[in-house]
C-alpha cells in the first residue's frame, strides 16, 4: 500500500488517495477500465471526510450512506442474493454486483458495487421527463411510469449501475424464498430500474417506529443479510448511526471522485 504523502498527512485518517497504478486497477475490476485513463490523475480519488460531506449538504433531514468494507468482505454473495430476491430482479439485470479484485492490493479483495446515490447525479440531470430524480432525503429514485426508456442515464451514469429491461420478466426469482422475500412490485418492459437502497424499506420505517440501520426491517436488504458486517448503513448526521461508526478510524474512498457526483457509498480500503 503507498504511503501517504506530506499533503496527505493533514487528512483525517480515514481519507487516503490511491496512486495512479491502484485505481486503474480498481476501475478495470469494476468493469469501468476503458475511459479510466481519459478520466484519472493523481488526486483522483481525493474526497472530502465523508462526514464532513453530510454535514455541508443543504437539508436538516437524514443523510443515508451505506459503508463498505473491503477489508471484511469474504464475497459470500449474499448481499447480490438478497437483493435479487427483495427487489424481484432477473439474473441479468441484478442491482448489486460482486467482482473479485486479485491485483489491486496486498491480498483478494471482493468489491460490490450498487447504485451510489449520488448528491449530483448526472442520471437526474439528463432524464427529459424526471423519471429519475432526488427524494426529499436526497436519495436518486426512479418513477417507472414516467419513464420512456430512452436510456439517457444509462449513457450518462459514470459507474454502469443501471439495466433497461428489453423484455417483460417472468421468470421465477431464484433467490426468493431462499435469500428473502419479494417486497417491490418487478418493473414493466421498456424501463431503466437501479438500486434503491431498498427505498421502501425507509419510507415504512417512520410509520413502524423503527429506526435504519439500527433496525434490520429498515436497513437495505444486502446489509441485513451480511454475514461480517462487511456492508452497514444509516444516517451519516447521526455520529453513531453504524455508517459513522464504521467510518471513524478508517481509510475510506468513493468511485470517481474527481467527477463531483459526490457518492453516498463509501468504500474501506484493506489495513
Amino acid at each position: 500500500m503507498p504511503q501517504l504523502t506530506t499533503k496527505d498527512s493533514d487528512q483525517p485518517t480515514y481519507l487516503r488517495r490511491m496512486n495512479r497504478r491502484e485505481f486503474v486497477k480498481l476501475l478495470s475490476v469494476l468493469g469501468l477500465g476503458l475511459v479510466a485513463e481519459q478520466l484519472i490523475d493523481e488526486m483522483f480519488m481525493a474526497h472530502d471526510a465523508p462526514v464532513a460531506q453530510a454535514a455541508s449538504t443543504a437539508g436538516k433531514g437524514p443523510y443515508w450512506a451505506m459503508v463498505i468494507d473491503l477489508d471484511t468482505c469474504i464475497g459470500c454473495h449474499r448481499c447480490v442474493y438478497a437483493c435479487q430476491a427483495t427487489n424481484d430482479t432477473a439474473d441479468d439485470h441484478k442491482w448489486n454486483i460482486l467482482i473479485e479484485d486479485k491485483t489491486t492490493f496486498a491480498k483478494p479483495v471482493f468489491v460490490t458495487r450498487p447504485c451510489m446515490h449520488c448528491e449530483h447525479a448526472p442520471c437526474v440531470e439528463v432524464c427529459p421527463v424526471a423519471a429519475t430524480y432526488h427524494r426529499e432525503d436526497g436519495l436518486v429514485e426512479m418513477n417507472y411510469d414516467r419513464c420512456i426508456g430512452c436510456r439517457y442515464c444509462m449513457v450518462a451514469c459514470p459507474y454502469g449501475v443501471r439495466v433497461f429491461n428489453w423484455q417483460d420478466n417472468n421468470e421465477p426469482n431464484p433467490q426468493a424464498g431462499i435469500w428473502g422475500k419479494v417486497e417491490v412490485e418487478r418493473r414493466p418492459r421498456g424501463v431503466v430500474e437501479k438500486c434503491t437502497f431498498c427505498s421502501h424499506r425507509l419510507d415504512a420505517a417512520k410509520e413502524r417506529g423503527l429506526r435504519p440501520g439500527y433496525d434490520r426491517a429498515a436497513t437495505p436488504a444486502c446489509c441485513v443479510i451480511c454475514p461480517v458486517q462487511a456492508r452497514v448503513f444509516g444516517d451519516l448526521r447521526d455520529e453513531n448511526s453504524p455508517a459513522s461508526r464504521a467510518l471513524k478510524g478508517r481509510q475510506a474512498v468513493v468511485l470517481r471522485a474527481n467527477l463531483g457526483t459526490k457518492p453516498r457509498v463509501f468504500y474501506l480500503l484493506p489495513r
